[in-house]
């Protein structure tokens, strides 16, 4: 019994010293912001005006009314204007040509088809009148389709690619799945306007102004302007036959 009441005494002095000493921490927080949020519509309206003679409003529009006067404007004018693209953007597809014969790239392998975690792309084979496979259809479902590029990066022909075309807004789900807008025009390649795809992999056109070099060229650089003299130089000789 007389155990039993120790041990509870010494509990309940424990309790009492760890809530002496939170509170003594929570009085050595300093509190940054103490007041109240305006409750009353009077309240909300002095606050508006103390706000306005501070000039935090005018502040805002000399900010806006400056950038307005500036001759760098950075707003690009869409539709009108439309930035640069790069190689690795994944816009709609593209169904390529060869560019020697004219005809499609596409061997009716199946990998794309296999590989689409979507489960969009469709495409009908056969053997044609030479016994050589082609494909007579070929469709992907635009409103399923998440631009992964798997299809691409596992095409062995490079028939299939992501072009910049990002403009696909239609009102009939029929228009999101159509062969003869992907397929590249026979007229653009027998003219020569067509080009050869870089792969998946390629770097974009500004890479050079984007990507910094490696830290062993400014290392080179800063060494190849910072010369020793002659005398420098002798005595760093010396200093190195020495030891």
């Amino acid at each position: 019994m007389l155990e039993s009441f120790i041990s509870f005494s010494t509990f309940k002095c424990f309790c009492y010293r760890s809530c002496c000493f939170r509170r003594w921490k929570l009085s050595q927080y300093v509190k940054i912001f103490e007041k109240t949020l305006p409750l009353t519509q009077t309240q909300k309206f002095v606050r508006f005006w103390n706000r306005a003679l501070k000039g935090e409003l005018f502040v805002g529009l000399w900010l806006v009314f400056k950038e307005l006067c500036k001759a760098q404007i950075h707003t690009v004018q869409y539709p009108l204007e439309k930035l640069p693209l790069s190689p690795r953007y994944r816009a709609v597809h593209e169904l390529k040509r060869l560019l020697d014969s004219g005809n499609e790239r596409c061997i009716g392998c199946g990998l794309c088809e296999k590989i689409c975690v979507a489960n969009c792309i469709r495409m009908e084979t056969g053997y044609g009148e030479d016994k050589r496979k082609v494909v007579f259809e070929y469709s992907i479902n635009f409103g399923r389709c998440i631009y992964c590029g798997l299809c691409a990066e596992v095409c062995p022909e490079l028939a299939i690619v992501h072009g910049n075309r990002y403009e696909n807004a239609s009102e009939q789900r029929a228009s999101f799945a159509l062969k003869a807008d992907m397929l590249t025009p026979i007229d653009k390649v027998l003219s020569g306007n067509d080009y050869e795809f870089d792969g998946v992999g390629s770097v974009s056109i500004d890479a050079d102004k984007r990507i910094k070099a490696t830290p062993l060229k400014y290392i080179e650089e800063k060494s190849q302007e910072i010369k020793p003299e002659d005398g420098d130089s002798k005595k760093m000789e010396s200093q190195v036959e020495v030891g």
